[in-house]
């Protein structure tokens, strides 16, 4: 008979309403039939053991774990990117991982099937978040906000096949800056594209171009050039794709799977090939075609003026009139753009190849109202840092150069050359910490010396405080600098000054 202290409390209840329950006629038949039960209870709960054998543990696919030296780079990347967000003025802003599965449909074309739906738990159909904008929208109008500038760092999840050597997962973090409320043309806009500057900048990451449009341009484009109105997001999601695929290619996924005349995506293609600065900006004006067309000219008016602004920031040779740039999510409806790091030329006199897309954002005027129940819009304009493609590129760049990180910031290590000081060792290393002093101890009674100094070098701890009979007997504390192995003695009562000093000088 099997122990049933063993088993699960619901195993043993099943079992015992087997075994005691009263037989019609005892025979060994019956009591067979309850060593059967007990039997085939014993094998339900040992079959999944038996099957773990061919288990592999893994990540999910899309996914990665962050080792400490990875969450270092992260940490320091994310500081970076949330400061400069402080230093314009942003609060901070979180919202849940899930929504509401309706809130989230029709918001982003073509993209939508990416979105991750959760399994039916009590009455709601939710799916995980795709990316923080729409939530942000969500928490306006549901909140009534009218003005907000905030940031937001978390996690979203998009079911794309992944490429983890170029930073992309299923599973990702965005840091994203908004500026929501209603003010004078392309002063917020402007302010967006100099904290991409800032941040790029600060990274130290190379040269960097940001791209520029207007959806109401793109719109405009492809009214004159002859696309359907059905079709304007359909064509300006292959347009969007001009990045990773070669003009030959899209051109084939416009007519070929899209149903677009060849002619017409002839004349796209002549757009889609300019790019400039404010020039071009002008020069659109008198295009024959796209001048007629009147939201294309209110995006060029409206171009014209962030130039002006981006040219008083001092960073407008940083940006480019890009024709091409359509970003492929509907809720933008009026200035869009990216952030491409530039690859140095090999040769002189190369154009700089892309290395990929860092940053892009837009305005998004229209997406609060789709929640609100009267309709209600909050103009809203913002940008999104892709901290995992930085992430990527920093960590990369680090394993070429060699460089080490450390992963703990202990600033001291308390340690005995004797035995039997584990009691002087706690009480050091409690005062240490209460007085904000990262500190670190072996978790020995009766550890070496020289393995606790070893332990420093290995961590990059800069100082070691060293307490023996000696000390104890003459009231001073040893203080010992790892990378001079300079040892002199400091009055107990000294000791957390001279450290703080120490570490203000280093």
């Amino acid at each position: 008979m099997p122990q049933l202290g063993l088993l699960p409390r619901r195993a043993c209840a099943a079992l015992l309403s087997q075994l005691l329950r009263p037989p019609c006629a005892y025979s060994p038949g019956v009591v067979h039939c309850h060593s059967q039960v007990a039997e085939a209870v014993l094998t339900s709960q040992l079959k999944p053991h038996q099957e773990k054998t061919n288990f592999i543990i893994k990540t999910p696919k899309g996914t990665r774990d962050l080792s400490p030296q990875q969450m270092v780079v992260r940490e320091k990347v994310l500081d970076l990117v949330v400061s400069c967000f402080k230093r314009h003025g942003a609060k901070g802003l979180d919202t849940p991982a899930f929504e509401l599965k309706e809130l989230l449909t029709e918001k982003y074309g073509e993209d939508s099937g990416l979105i991750y739906d959760l399994k039916d738990q009590g009455g709601e159909l939710l799916s995980l978040r795709y990316d923080l904008t729409v939530p942000f929208a969500r928490y306006l109008a549901m909140n009534k906000v009218k003005k907000m500038k905030r940031y937001h760092v978390g996690k979203v999840w998009r079911r794309e096949s992944p490429t983890m050597v170029q930073g992309r997962y299923r599973e990702f973090c965005q840091c994203d800056f908004d500026i929501a409320g209603q003010f004078d043309s392309m002063i917020p806009d402007a302010e967006c594209l100099k904290i991409m500057c800032e941040i790029l900048s600060g990274l130290q990451l190379g040269d960097f171009l940001i791209k520029v449009n207007d959806r109401r341009i793109v719109d405009g484009m492809f009214a004159v050039c002859g696309v359907p109105e059905s079709k304007f997001r359909a064509i300006g999601s292959s347009i969007d794709k001009l990045d990773k695929m070669s003009w030959k290619d899209v051109r084939h996924e416009m007519v070929a799977k899209k149903g677009l005349a060849p002619e017409v995506a002839d004349q796209i293609g002549d757009y889609v090939q300019c790019h400039g600065g404010v020039t071009l900006v002008e020069q659109m004006f008198q295009d024959p075609r796209l001048s007629q067309n009147k939201r294309a000219l209110e995006g060029l008016e409206d171009l014209k003026l962030l130039f002006e602004y981006l040219t008083l920031f001092g960073i407008s040779e940083k940006i480019s009139f890009d024709l091409s740039l359509v970003r492929g999510l509907d809720y933008y409806t009026g200035v869009i753009y990216e952030a491409i790091l530039l690859q140095t030329p090999a040769q002189a006199g190369e154009e700089p190849l892309s290395v990929g897309s860092v940053a892009a954002g837009g305005r998004y005027d229209g997406l609060v109202g789709m929640f609100d129940p009267k309709g209600h819009n909050v103009p809203c304009v913002g940008l999104s840092i892709g901290v995992e493609r930085i992430f990527s590129i920093v960590e990369q760049r680090m394993k070429t150069s060699g460089e080490k990180v450390r992963t703990t910031e202990t600033q001291v290590f308390v340690a005995t050359p004797q035995n039997n000081f584990l009691q002087e060792r706690l009480k050091l290393i409690a005062e240490l910490w209460d007085a904000g002093i990262k500190a670190e101890m072996l978790y020995k009674n009766n550890p070496k010396l020289l393995t606790q100094l070893h332990y420093c070098e290995n961590m990059g701890i800069p100082l070691v405080v060293i307490i023996g009979e000696q000390e104890l007997k003459e009231g001073v504390i040893k203080l010992r600098s790892v990378a001079s192995r300079e040892e002199v003695a400091i009055k107990h009562e000294n000791l957390v000054a001279e450290i703080r000093k120490r570490l203000s000088e280093s």
